[in-house]
């Protein structure tokens, strides 16, 4: 693209991981910078009228207006797709509006959407009622229920949408086999990998046909920006995905892009200590009379934990758990106690941030699900999530002990 270019096309296919992490996808301008430059410009100059037509009529292909093309943008997508093992990736202005620019490049008016019940509460009411507006209509099934995933699809299935690990929960669901169930149907497969990251999981290696982020969380893993991620083969990424950025415009500033490339450095160091961390947190939860259940895919005690080790590198850095309460109300309370007893750990809705952060889905991430679809994931008003940072783990035990005891 223009004048900016690779100094030389590395393979990282040939590389390690933490190679591909910290260098995939880096473009010098003339200037020969070693750090990622920051193109913080709106559009781009050409050097004749006949220059500027060619290039319009190439936009994916030349820097011509940063609602679409941008070099600092351009770097982190070449880098997400070298991680996630996809040909191509479109960045988005959060992880909605990456799902958002799926199901609208994938789907029309009267198709029919499979999704997992077990998914963030924003995307449960995108697919629930803004779709619907649309005429795309949308069934939950159980996540781990495959004859319930053959049992939804329709003449007019176009596309399977999987959360896993799942939030709050963790749930962890067989990417292979649901693959298998999706293709069978001849519908897309898309796989939000938020909450492991590549260098936990790549669903790709598993059968999905897109994987999709929200990079405000792990891919930034610092709290400081929003941003979504698409990846997936070229002809659905840059032919149907593409164009609907380009005219629609939920597009990822050059700037967070550029923050979020520094968040890639440290993004396989961050996740191994924030996952060891996360089990010590997950075995100490366990051996606390007042907590009802813990939900951490390292552990034994979790359904799906067979399918986590053979589909993960560790447990992830979140962890859910419940507390007694002998009804929804006294659940409630003793979780907003629990919280409310804290001061080391931050309370917010966010996760994957190197600070430890903790929330009451029922109320928060969760509030604007019905009760009934609430039920049917199993996030009560006892359910507590935790996203676990770089602290001492120790730390964070006694700050949860406080409001436990």
């Amino acid at each position: 693209m223009n004048d900016i270019t690779p100094r030389e096309a590395l393979n990282f296919d040939e590389l390690g991981f933490d190679t591909a992490a910290v260098r995939a996808g880096t473009l010098r301008s003339e200037y020969n910078e070693h750090a990622e430059a920051l193109f913080l410009t709106s559009s781009f100059c050409f050097k004749s009228a006949a220059e500027a037509a060619e290039r319009f009529a190439n936009s994916e292909d030349f820097f011509t207006y940063s609602r679409f093309t941008n070099p600092t943008v351009t770097m982190l997508q070449d880098r997400l797709a070298a991680l996630e093992g996809g040909e191509a990736c479109i960045a988005t202005a959060s992880g909605m509006s990456a799902i958002l620019s799926i199901v609208m490049s994938a789907c029309n008016a009267g198709d029919h959407i499979v999704s997992s019940r077990s998914i963030f509460g924003s995307t449960l009411n995108l697919f629930a009622t803004v779709f619907t507006r649309f005429g795309i209509t949308t069934t939950f099934v159980d996540p781990n229920d495959l004859d319930a995933w053959r049992a939804a699809v329709q003449p007019t299935t176009k596309l399977f949408f999987l959360e896993t690990p799942s939030n709050p929960l963790t749930e962890v669901s067989d990417i292979r086999a649901v693959a298998d169930v999706a293709h069978e149907a001849g519908a897309l497969f898309v796989v939000d990998n938020c909450f492991c990251s590549p260098a936990l999981q790549r669903p790709i290696e598993h059968g999905a046909d897109v994987v999709v982020h929200s990079a405000t969380k792990y891919i930034d893993g610092q709290g400081r920006v929003l941003g979504g991620a698409i990846i997936g083969k070229r002809d659905f990424v840059m032919g149907k995905v593409f164009v609907f950025v380009r005219t629609t415009g939920p597009s990822l500033s050059a700037f967070n892009a550029w923050l979020m490339l520094r968040g890639l450095e440290t993004l396989p160091i961050r996740m191994e200590r924030q996952s060891a961390n996360a089990f010590k947190i997950a075995q100490w939860l366990e051996t606390q009379p007042g907590i009802k259940r813990v939900w951490y895919p390292s552990l034994a005690s979790h359904p799906q934990h067979d399918i986590a080790k053979r589909q993960q590198k560790t447990g992830g850095a979140l962890v859910a758990f419940e507390l007694h309460g002998d009804t929804p109300e006294a659940q409630r309370a003793n979780a907003w106690r629990v919280i409310d007893q804290t001061r080391v750990i931050s309370i917010t809705g966010n996760l994957g941030d190197t600070r430890t952060t903790i929330t009451h889905p029922a109320s928060t991430t969760h509030a604007r699900v019905t009760p009934e679809a609430r039920a049917a994931a199993g996030v009560t008003e006892g359910v507590i999530r935790l996203s676990v940072g770089l602290e001492d783990p120790n730390d964070i035990c006694a700050d949860l002990a406080r409001g436990i005891a």
